[in-house]
């Protein structure tokens, strides 16, 4: 259940992974989720094997211990985005 902004979306407030057309991925808070762009807050990216990492197992890690918010802020465009999931249907 998302808190009583109706007009944030649906994933206002979930914390949510946003797979981008390249190599990264980002999860943190969704602001909010429209047609022109995510913005997450308190968020954490990460690129296909960094730190000898797939994005994979970046998010298996992320769903047992949680992430580190790296990002207060990052607004995604939806051009560059590829998909956005619940964190624990990511």
């Amino acid at each position: 259940m998302g808190t009583f902004h109706s007009d944030k979306g649906d994933l206002h407030g979930i914390t949510v992974v946003v797979r981008t057309h390249g190599p990264r991925i980002y999860v943190g808070r969704c602001d909010h989720h429209n047609e022109h762009e995510t913005l997450l807050l308190d968020a954490d990216s990460h690129d296909e094997g960094q730190e000898g990492q797939s994005n994979e197992q970046f998010l298996a890690n992320v769903q047992k211990w949680g992430h580190w918010p790296r990002i207060k802020a990052i607004e995604i465009p939806a051009a560059d985005i590829a998909g956005v999931a619940r964190l624990n249907e990511g």
